[in-house]
């Protein structure tokens, strides 16, 4: 017979090793990974909004919550860089970094006049970058 003071019980020490597991584990990729922009050069001239098309290879597309080996879904970093701190931790979600949990592997981007650096960079079913980091080297398009 299961008492409310035994699932109490199950329940603090369910938590207590939650506490103790690193919630930033990064998962590895697989040698060799890349990922890269498929219709966008480093000087492209592009009309806002326009298509974003991210390519990958040695790896695979998942949802974020997905757990599956050599697979992640992407992010764009726009106009930010990532320190070796912030490789650590998911990935955040504002204005200079969209994430793209479902699996997309395009989206229209809407950006300002100007210039401005874009870098693609895969993050594992937490958000966290894999462990070494699948990122494109970054780019730098003018906005019309």
């Amino acid at each position: 017979m299961i008492t409310s003071f035994g699932i109490a019980r199950a329940l603090v020490v369910a938590f207590a090793v939650a506490a103790l597991t690193p919630a930033s584990a990064q998962t590895p990729s697989p040698d060799g990974a890349k990922v890269y922009f498929i219709n966008l050069k480093d000087g492209a001239e592009v009309d806002s909004p326009f298509l974003v098309q991210f390519g990958l290879s040695g790896m695979g597309v998942a949802p974020a919550g997905v757990e599956k080996p050599n697979t992640g879904h992407h992010h764009l970093l726009i106009d930010t860089t990532m320190t070796p701190e912030q490789m650590k931790e998911p990935i955040p979600a504002d204005d200079n970094h969209k994430h793209f949990g479902g699996g997309q592997t395009e989206a229209m981007v809407t950006l300002s006049k100007g210039q401005h650096t874009l870098q693609l960079l895969l993050g594992d079913w937490t958000h966290i970058p894999h462990v070494p980091p699948v990122m494109s080297e970054p780019i730098t398009i003018t906005v019309r």
